[in-house]
């Protein structure tokens, strides 16, 4: 078991050095034993005063977290196993309506056993005001991170903890919806740990405490600070009309002629999310085979590479909260570039599966409501499309990400950096906003499985690469594209 910190102890490692203000705490209810008239109740709760010196099993306040203000919410495990009753109900709602009244980012510093018998059914309906007042702070575009601690169980898991935007937990902390006293006998303990939830997608990180403030520094920084869209001023669902301006360098269309076009765009009042590279003269694939060899080339530039010579700093997300993760086949996260916040959601060469289309479409919604424009790299051969990736739900997954990118307020900017296979690279391209680099291609399908689809020879697939039109250059004058990113100036493997 790890170490359990208290509520004070969680505080201090995070907050910077003086600067945790405690919130007032709403007037107390002081009916005789609670609201069932629980016979010792008053008692109980004057021992776990006595104990642990605080009032109830939530301290509340705020602070700054590597220069970037928050409030913190931490549960006392040691007053009542870090129950939730009606008072913890009133802390609890104050707290966020502070947040939303300062505009500051929540983080729950979470260690709890569940409702509190003794207050029965009231206890329990407590979780619904935190699931109210949770949606009143998402709609209000502020970022709400946990930080699962020993043991987070119960509805607190189901609320507070499930219910962020960024899980973070401590390793070997307990999590579940069940806690050890009410699983069967027969349960794996394995399932109900910290890092079982991060396997299944339901947790985005184990965070080490000695690291703790750093990384919820960082996330403090990108999703709250002044990167981001919010903090410069842009109002998350001000849609604006299609690409209104540009950004970056001197543009080429294919042969050299035409207008110059540049990477960026978006609505009035919101920055548009930059693209990787400058644009300029590059070598294009002159048959429509060459452009797949040059996407399956492989020594060519993978996601990896971009995203770490794009971005300065960057933290990943994970799981798609479904009990998904596809970690070699979508990237997702938000990083800073230039002093802005970005969000990404990059395809790795591979076939996507389900739980990666979700956990983008995951991504680009929380983007969408903290007003954070989204850049989006598309490499896939397609979707995965094996029996499990059917009954993982592979069209509904598809179906998100089509609809998170329609649906985006912010801007969406694409690049397509090697294969753009059928509909599963689609799904993640901006429409009206989609570049592509000299080694790419985007394909209605696979030449090799149009000519099969057409009962063609194997000799001729190539020539049906070339009637498909994928090259870049083809792809620009039909308009699919905008644009041609440079080979010069992109990162190298």
């Amino acid at each position: 078991m790890p170490e359990r910190l208290s509520a004070r102890e969680a505080l201090a490692l995070l907050a910077d050095p003086g600067s945790f203000r405690e919130l007032p705490s709403p007037s107390g209810r002081s009916r005789p034993d609670g609201p069932l008239g629980w016979q010792g109740y008053d008692a109980s709760r004057a021992r776990a005063a006595a104990r642990t010196g605080e009032e109830e099993s939530v301290v509340c306040g705020t602070a700054s977290v590597d220069g970037t203000r928050a409030v913190l919410i931490a549960f006392e495990f040691g007053f009542l196993g870090g129950s939730l009753g009606e008072r913890t109900g009133d802390r609890l709602e104050a707290a966020y309506t502070h947040a939303r009244a300062h505009r500051l980012p929540v983080v729950p510093l979470i260690a709890t056993g569940g409702s509190r018998m003794q207050e029965g059914m009231l206890a329990l309906t407590q979780l619904q005001r935190v699931a109210r007042q949770s949606a009143l702070t998402r709609e209000a575009g502020l970022p709400q991170i946990a930080v699962l601690r020993d043991p987070t169980t119960g509805g607190g898991w189901a609320t507070l903890g499930a219910g962020a935007d960024i899980v973070l937990a401590l390793p070997g902390a307990q999590v579940g919806f069940a806690g050890s006293r009410v699983r069967p006998p027969d349960a794996d303990p394995a399932a109900y740990t910290a890092e079982a939830q991060v396997a299944a997608g339901s947790a985005d990180a184990i965070v080490e405490p000695a690291e703790l403030k750093g990384v919820l520094g960082r996330w403090l920084r990108l999703l709250a600070g002044h990167g981001t869209g919010a903090a410069a001023g842009v109002r998350p669902g001000g849609r604006g009309p299609g690409i209104t301006s540009d950004e970056g360098g001197p543009g080429v269309t294919p042969g050299g002629g035409g207008p110059a076009v540049t990477p960026g765009g978006g609505g009035p009042g919101v920055a548009p999310a930059p693209v990787p590279g400058a644009l300029g003269r590059g070598g294009l694939p002159g048959s429509g085979w060459a452009a797949v060899e040059g996407a399956r080339a492989a020594g060519r530039p993978r996601a990896h590479a971009y995203l770490d010579a794009y971005f300065g700093d960057r933290l990943p997300i994970s799981g798609d909260r479904c009990g998904g993760t596809d970690a070699d086949g979508m990237l997702c996260g938000f990083g800073e570039r230039d002093g802005r916040t970005v969000a990404y959601a990059a395809q790795t060469g591979t076939a996507t599966r389900p739980a990666g289309y979700r956990t983008a479409a995951r991504l680009i919604r929380l983007a969408d409501r903290l007003g954070i424009p989204v850049l989006t790299l598309v490499d896939t051969p397609g979707a995965a499309n094996d029996a499990e990736a059917e009954r993982q739900g592979a069209g509904a997954a598809i179906a998100e990400v089509f609809g998170a990118v329609a649906a985006a307020r912010v801007p969406v900017t694409t690049l397509v950096i090697g294969e753009g296979g059928s509909g599963g690279a689609l799904a993640l391209a901006a429409p009206g906003n989609t570049w592509a680099t000299p080694d790419s291609y985007f394909s209605v399908i696979a030449p090799e499985l149009a000519a099969a689809i057409l009962k063609r020879r194997p000799e001729e697939v190539r020539p049906t690469a070339d009637q498909l039109r994928i090259r870049p250059q083809d792809l620009v004058e039909l308009g699919v594209v905008r644009g041609i990113v440079d080979r010069g100036d992109r990162p190298r493997p």
